[in-house]
């Protein structure tokens, strides 16, 4: 990251004129790829990140109370979708594997996979909100 931030009624892009230009970690969020799916506008730009903050409770409570596999591959799928949009690799990453998992198979609990896939996730979710709260926050 840069020194700079972005304002938060900023008319420009995350990425442009007097801010960060690129992204250092393409993993954590990809800038060039959200400013290409929100079209170059700043505004969007923010509510959809901010959106996507907002939404973080949601993803992590859905996992926690998948109740089936196929409510667990929702809830991930979900957040793969969500991630994928505002350019999120790492999460997601995270995210497609821990659709795989079936979490009602005799292992997935008795292992622990559940819990370290819900482990894993928090950690990518926090590593984005943390990344994110640098980019929206005032100069």
């Amino acid at each position: 990251m840069g020194s700079k931030r972005a304002d938060l009624g900023a008319a420009k892009p995350l990425t442009g004129d007097g801010r960060p230009s690129g992204n250092p970690s393409p993993n954590v969020v990809d800038l060039d790829y959200l400013r290409r799916f929100t079209m170059g506008n700043a505004a969007l730009e923010e509510e959809v990140l901010r959106l996507f903050v907002n939404q973080t409770p949601l993803y992590l409570g859905q996992l926690r109370n998948a109740r089936s596999t196929k409510e667990w591959g929702e809830a991930a799928h979900t957040l793969k979708g969500s991630a994928g949009a505002i350019g999120a690799r790492r999460l997601t990453s995270v995210a497609e594997m821990v659709e795989r998992l079936d979490i009602e198979s005799t292992g997935a609990d008795g292992e622990g996979f559940r819990e370290q896939a819900i482990e894993a996730v928090a950690g990518a979710l926090e590593e984005v909100n943390r990344y994110i709260a640098g980019l929206l926050a005032p100069k």
